[in-house]
């Protein structure tokens, strides 16, 4: 298992195949444990990098929230995609990870080679939404710590958001439910802190700055995201919008399928 010194940060990542590099980023409470279906088919064309984000699976979780912001983590990657592969990568990122590879790939593009997007969102805009959302954040923060993670993990599989996924065979159910089981619930909670959707800078306004190629995804019962990939869609250059019918946020596990087609059709154009 690799793993990767950064600015005290100790980064566990996966690594497979060969050819232009990919790097895969999940989403809050996921792992590169979460890619690996996809990653082995990914890897029969490209060097795949799937890495474990701070507080999250074997990479470190930082007791300082500080250490977890997106201008720090974003350069940590820009320097792990170096170090692995030396040229641009292409970009994959859900949920969390997604913001955090729009972040990348908006002030690191010498590193970015193309850029997918799951499920994601620049941030919010507005500066009282934003204020409220790092309240809210803070408050399950600190529910996780009082907690810990099995009762977060109860709570968290019963959002709204994640309801389509109840439609998942049960042992694709349990083994998601054993992967959110094993995080670090600090890191989880500073996680929150560090890099959620309120304390990460707005992005909205950048968008027009992207010049590499973009793919949009977002599941078609997902009705929020389904709104915000369409406003990115209007702002962005040179891009490519898939709304994934039948699917809702983890468009990767509850259409894989169609999920990699769209991937590697996108991929394999660059």
């Amino acid at each position: 298992m690799p793993f990767a010194e950064i600015k005290g940060v100790r980064y566990h990542y996966e690594l497979s195949g060969s050819g232009p590099p990919v790097l895969l980023l999940h989403g809050f409470t996921g792992t590169a444990e979460n890619w690996q279906p996809h990653a082995a088919v990914l890897a029969e064309s490209f060097r795949v990098l799937a890495v474990d984000l701070p507080g999250h699976g074997q990479t470190s979780a930082p007791a300082d929230p500080a250490r977890y912001r997106m201008e720090q983590v974003a350069a940590d990657l820009a320097q792990l995609i170096n170090q692995q592969a030396g040229v641009p990568a292409h970009l994959l990122g859900y949920s969390m990870g997604g913001r955090l590879a729009l972040y990348l790939a908006i002030h690191y593009p010498a590193s970015v080679q193309s850029l997918i997007l799951e499920s994601a969102s620049p941030g919010l805009d507005d500066v009282a939404e934003r204020q409220t959302r790092i309240r809210q954040d803070e408050a399950l923060a600190g529910r996780i710590e009082r907690e810990g993670i099995r009762a977060f993990v109860n709570y968290w599989e019963q959002l709204p958001l994640f309801a389509s996924q109840s439609r998942l065979p049960e042992h694709e159910r349990q083994r998601l439910r054993a992967q959110r089981l094993r995080n670090d619930p600090q890191g989880l909670a500073n996680s929150l802190r560090g890099m959620g959707t309120g304390v990460q800078p707005s992005l909205w306004k950048q968008l027009g700055d992207l010049r590499m190629p973009v793919l949009l995804l977002a599941g078609a019962l997902d009705e929020k995201f389904v709104r915000i990939a369409q406003q990115m869609y209007d702002r962005i250059a040179d891009a490519r919008l898939e709304i994934v019918p039948d699917a809702g946020h983890t468009v990767h596990l509850e259409a894989p399928a169609v999920f990699q087609m769209h991937v590697l059709d996108f991929l394999t154009q660059r």
